[in-house]
């Protein structure tokens, strides 16, 4: 139980401050390396496009993709895209408006 007990809190950090979900039960598991970058995360129904709705609000906006990451299961989507260069309000709305987005947020 100890063993327990010093596990769950540190993955729940480790997926506030970085977005990693290894060795998640309910969620697809991705683990990801460090960027000097924005990262943004983006959970979402698992439906054919949206990847590309993402990345065409993101190309739209010229911002650049310095790594994007994608895991899914049967129902959820999460993408990881680290991105190079300072955003506005603007692209953080239309990646919220993406259709079947179920959570969009601002990691760094």
């Amino acid at each position: 139980q100890r063993n327990i007990a010093e596990f769950v809190p540190e993955r729940i950090m480790q997926y506030i401050n970085t977005g990693n979900t290894q060795q998640s039960v309910n969620f697809p598991n991705i683990l990801l390396p460090t960027q000097q970058a924005h990262r943004l995360i983006h959970i979402h129904a698992n439906v054919p496009g949206v990847l590309a709705r993402i990345n065409n609000v993101l190309a739209a906006h010229h911002v650049n993709i310095l790594g994007q990451y994608l895991k899914t299961n049967e129902l959820v989507g999460y993408v990881i895209t680290d991105i190079d260069k300072a955003y506005d309000q603007d692209v953080i709305q239309a990646l919220r408006d993406v259709e079947h987005t179920i959570k969009f947020r601002v990691l760094y």
